[in-house]
């Protein structure tokens, strides 16, 4: 197997960006009176987009009413585009493998859970919106990952076929949009997974970072680099 196309998980893959969605929580909780979330609460919460996560936050004794969760949503989302970016830190390894990505002519995009709206402004503000010539975000398609449509439109958009497709990510959510999709999957063991860690069992590759990625697609003996 060689691969045509990459795409790669932004929060917990790309970026630790707990930083600014805990600051971003911790705003959004005291503005609305809400007992406060830790850091560690917050990481758990992660993978499933910033309504998920709100909702997580609100939640106590029973999930909140449809009303009460808009409402957070839209104050979340006031906190969050101030501090998009602001803290969030790349992983060892990112800049290392995106290179070798790049060198390596492969189409290199994002899919992410993250909403559009704060999706670009991340990348731009963290130097590496210029790697990707595509971004998936979890408004772009009609689903969010673990559906495979995210990976699919991702395929598309980069010319590739999902045979011939590397996704890289975190979490059992990325697993299971790759396996849907039939893309091959690797994954990195540092990233948000809900309180669930990856097994080497479940992915096709459980690598240390984005350069070890790249180091074993090389093993393939049908890998090409354009």
């Amino acid at each position: 197997m060689y691969f045509h196309s990459v795409t790669i998980d932004l929060d917990g893959t790309l970026l630790d960006t707990v930083p600014d969605l805990a600051e971003s929580c911790r705003r959004m909780l005291l503005e609305l009176n809400e007992p406060p979330r830790s850091s560690t609460e917050i990481a758990h919460f992660v993978g499933r987009g910033i309504a998920r996560l709100v909702e997580r936050c609100l939640t106590r004794e029973r999930p909140p009413e449809a009303g009460r969760l808009a409402a957070a949503i839209s104050v979340f989302q006031r906190h969050y585009s101030a501090v998009n970016g602001r803290h969030s830190r790349l992983y060892p390894g990112v800049l290392a493998g995106l290179a070798a990505w790049r060198a390596s002519g492969l189409p290199l995009g994002v899919v992410t859970n993250k909403a559009a709206m704060f999706t670009g402004p991340l990348l731009e503000r963290m130097g590496l919106a210029d790697y990707f010539a595509c971004v998936v975000a979890g408004d772009t398609t009609a689903h969010k990952k673990p559906h495979p449509e995210p990976l699919l439109h991702a395929c598309r958009q980069l010319g590739g076929t999902p045979a011939r497709h590397l996704h890289i990510g975190d979490s059992k959510h990325d697993i299971e949009a790759a396996r849907a999709a039939a893309c091959a999957i690797y994954c990195v063991p540092y990233g948000y997974n809900e309180g669930e860690p990856v097994d080497a069992a479940d992915c096709d590759g459980l690598v240390c970072d984005l350069l070890a990625a790249y180091r074993l697609a090389l093993t393939h003996p049908d890998f090409e680099a354009k």
